[in-house]
């Protein structure tokens, strides 16, 4: 990836509060600076806000964990976005998924899963490559979730296809472990 647009931020650029919280992710994370929080914290509030959003989706939405980490794998995979999934196969490990499974993920609905994680990725390749869901897949994501877990499904997908375009346009480099 070219050099960032918008580079990361230190105390100064980030404020106290979003520093702290940069600092605190990349030491649970593991890694020396965890770019996509020191950057998109220069943003201030709007960071805060968004942050507070997405951990509605995940990790305490209403998907379970790994169904959610599933979703948010195939999303970074479809958008080619390294970094997206750099971080969540790790935390899919957290959540049971294995390294088999995670590459079945990147292969698709059809690499065996149970019907419920099928129409999971199906509904997930449709929304990210043509930005809707066909009644068919719909029909077979109704079978499994409610009026709540739908809404939030389409918000997880979308949340995570707005953060891969925004990684890729701000040229978000990928962590350095430690």
């Amino acid at each position: 990836m070219s050099t960032p647009r918008v580079a990361p931020g230190g105390f100064l650029e980030l404020g106290p509060i979003n520093w702290l919280f940069a600092r605190g992710a990349a030491r649970a994370i593991g890694v020396q600076d965890a770019h996509i929080f020191s950057t998109l914290g220069r943003a201030k509030g709007l960071f805060r806000a968004w942050l507070h959003f997405g951990a509605r989706l995940m990790p305490f939405g209403a998907l379970s964990r790994k169904e959610s980490e599933m979703i948010i794998i195939r999303t970074a995979h479809l958008r080619d976005c390294q970094y997206e999934l750099d971080h969540h196969r790790r935390l899919g490990r957290r959540a049971g998924i294995t390294d088999a499974i995670a590459d079945r993920i990147l292969e698709g609905p059809d690499a065996g899963f149970g019907d419920r994680e099928r129409s999971l990725l199906l509904a997930t390749d449709e929304l990210v490559t043509t930005k809707d869901i066909s009644d068919e897949t719909w029909a077979a994501l109704r079978r499994h979730l409610d009026d709540a877990k739908l809404i939030a499904f389409v918000l997880l997908v979308g949340q995570y296809d707005m953060l891969a375009t925004t990684i890729g346009t701000l040229r978000v480099q990928r962590d350095t472990r430690i």
